[in-house]
């Protein structure tokens, strides 16, 4: 889409076959406005003593329209080819279906919802679609919004009624505005009117055009009800940076900072959310400092500790937009904007929000939906149930929940309160989960039906959880166990060693060390898995060395068995088949027969790879199912279980 501004119409103030080409002798194309006054009537002598009564009529001169107002779009204008297609097909006087032809144009603040209203008036101008176009502007997130009786008044003088007719604010307004159209309507016209940033349907209601006319409104929030809805989402990153290098070219033709370092560029739209007013907040800081290097503003953009500070170019602030949003929600609505920043991970459910808000979750769920409806959250596209925040917008709320808790320590107590019950929440639904990838005859948890549920909220919640274990020692420690199982069954083992490293880390700052013995052993495992085998086997011999000291014997026997494991995998065969006759030994000591089978299992790979007789090697494998048979458990389920050792955690 060029920013050429509106294509002539074409046979200007002539007649034409297409009705709507008529009648357009004035800017603008509107039909004539002669309001006729009789001033008074006066008598001429004419001839010898007769009287003549001669009316004088005043005309006032054809008044001016403002049909013709619709603003050249910014150079940099970029990314949109899919909504302005959605807009004509909804404006198409032709389309089929039926309908208003009215797109409603929702989005967060700074999106370029109105820029895309203009781009889609030009496009549907170029069609000759229309002939002429209004614009109000509703300010429907100012201090004080305007009316819809001054909407009417704007858009009644831009049709050219001249103020001393316009009918006082009321009804009478809009039904004036309605027999406007619909002369212009009969003589052949199409009108495209435009209500920029409506907050509320009562603005909007009454500016609807009647017959063919078309309307596109841009609101933060969601107005259903008045026609076809399409959420303006942030522009894609290569848009985004294409924005930023017009930008700049547009103050200096010759500013080549994209073109020299385009990794920084990146980082700099990213920065800004691909948010098309942060992105000209940027661009203009850039064009008043030449010299700075888009990896400095990057840089400067990417901390996050006053990243807002950073966008506001003096004139434009994308805080102050933010704000407008806030101070238009109940004050419900704005606390639980702010408790959701306590979130550590990248979304939310809506039963944790509950728990964060300590609402029930049916009012909560009224709160989200509300807040998503004004587009300071949105709805996660993958999974119902479930809620995001732009990374500008989760700053803007850690302000905001700052600000309040800088009140003074009431406020202080409540966040720590909402932020704990959250974190608890995770950890319990975590260790119930954890139950079902248990080795069989342990206690399953109730909150969840089955396996298959509990996996499903595991994948849900994976990144909270992870997220979560990054913020204290304890919940290190509890999710740094509870997820061991589940991120083996999915074979996320990055994020094993993740976990596994910060229980371990958690244990030592606890001076845990019955539980730390454990956390180096469920290390070594995944370490192992990894082939990381000098680093898994320093692992294991720490643990086997710490359960021997607290006189655990039977995680002592779990030790020595991945110490054999470990040993195989250096190809120091004589000494796996050491460690794993002490681990099958100690299994048996302990009466735990599905170890044992891993135990037996485990001895038999190392007793093949050091060469013995196939005898003990044949000998071994039957110990194996055996021990197995004895816990109701077949070869192939433990085989799936057997690289995995995730001990329950041990309260102190």
């Amino acid at each position: 889409m060029g920013g050429k501004g509106s294509a002539k119409r074409k046979n200007k103030g002539k007649k034409s076959g297409d009705p709507r080409k008529q009648g357009q002798g004035r800017a603008g194309g509107g039909v004539r406005n002669d309001y006729r006054d009789a001033a008074f009537t006066n008598s001429q002598v004419v001839g010898q003593g007769s009287l003549k009564a001669t009316t004088v009529v005043q005309q006032y001169a054809p008044v001016p329209t403002a049909l013709d107002a619709l603003p050249a779009l910014p150079q940099e204008f970029t990314g949109r080819a899919d909504d302005v297609a959605f807009i004509l097909e909804v404006l198409n006087p032709e389309r089929t279906g039926g309908g208003p032809a009215v797109a409603v144009l929702s989005g967060w603040g700074g999106v370029g919802k109105t820029t895309l209203a203009y781009a889609a008036g030009h496009a549907a101008q170029q069609q000759n679609w229309f002939t002429g176009v209004l614009l109000v502007d509703l300010r429907g997130y100012d201090p004080h919004p305007a009316q819809a009786e001054d909407a009417l008044e704007a858009l009644l003088r831009s049709l050219g009624v001249r103020p001393e007719h316009l009918p006082p604010p009321g009804a009478g307004r809009e039904v004036l505005y309605r027999s406007q159209l619909n002369a212009r309507e009969a003589a052949g016209e199409r009108l495209l009117v435009i209500a920029d940033n409506a907050s509320a349907l009562a603005q909007v209601q009454p500016l609807l055009p009647p017959g063919h006319h078309g309307m596109i409104v841009t609101s933060r929030d969601g107005l259903a009800g008045l026609g076809r809805m399409r959420t303006v989402n942030r522009l894609q990153p290569e848009d985004a940076v294409a924005l930023l290098q017009a930008a700049l070219k547009k103050n200096d033709p010759d500013d080549v900072r994209v073109e020299e370092d385009p990794g920084a560029a990146e980082r700099v739209v990213l920065a800004c959310g691909c948010l098309p007013l942060a992105l000209q907040i940027t661009a203009a800081l850039l064009a008043q400092d030449p010299g700075q290097p888009l990896a400095e503003r990057a840089d400067a953009l990417s901390q996050t500790e006053g990243v807002l500070d950073g966008l506001s170019d003096g004139h434009r602030s994308l805080r102050a937009m933010f704000d407008q949003s806030l101070e238009r929600l109940s004050l419900q609505e704005q606390d639980l904007f702010r408790l959701l920043s306590l979130n550590p991970g990248p979304d939310i459910a809506t039963p944790a929000a509950a728990v964060l808000a300590g609402q029930p979750q049916p009012a909560t769920e009224r709160l989200l939906g509300r807040l998503a409806a004004g587009h300071l959250i949105e709805r996660t596209p993958a999974a119902r149930g479930r809620w995001q925040m732009h990374d500008l917008l989760r700053a803007y709320a850690h302000e905001q929940a700052e600000a309040v808790k800088a009140r003074g320590r009431d406020p202080r107590r409540r966040y720590k309160q909402a932020r704990t019950r959250l974190i608890d929440h995770y950890i319990q639904s975590a260790e119930a989960a954890d139950t079902h990838f248990h080795p069989p005859g342990n206690v399953v948890s109730s909150r969840f039906a089955d396996r298959e549920q509990a996996l499903a909220w595991f994948d849900a919640e994976r990144e909270n959880l992870i997220a979560t274990a990054h913020t204290t020692p304890q919940a290190g420690r509890a999710l740094g166990f509870a997820l061991g199982f589940y991120l083996d069954w999915r074979r996320r083992l990055q994020d094993l060693v993740v976990v596994r490293s910060l229980a371990l880390d958690a244990c030592r700052t606890l001076n845990d060390t019955r539980n730390e013995a454990s956390a180096w052993n469920n290390l070594g495992n995944v370490l192992r898995e990894l082939r990381r085998f000098d680093e898994a086997h320093d692992a294991h011999e720490t643990a086997r060395t710490l359960f021997q000291q607290t006189g655990d014997t039977h995680r002592q026997a779990m030790a020595w068995n991945n110490v054999g494991t470990a040993y195989r995998g250096l190809g120091c065969f004589e000494e796996a088949v050491e460690a794993g006759q002490q681990a099958v030994a100690m299994f048996i000591e302990a009466e735990d027969w599905f170890r044992a089978g891993e135990g037996w299992g485990e001895l038999a790979m190392a007793l093949t790879a050091a060469g013995a007789d196939p005898g003990k090697v044949r000998d071994a494998w039957n110990e194996s199912a055996a021990a197995y048979a004895r816990v109701g458990a077949d070869e192939e389920a433990a085989a799936s279980r057997a690289h995995t050792d995730n001990p329950e955690i041990l309260e102190e």
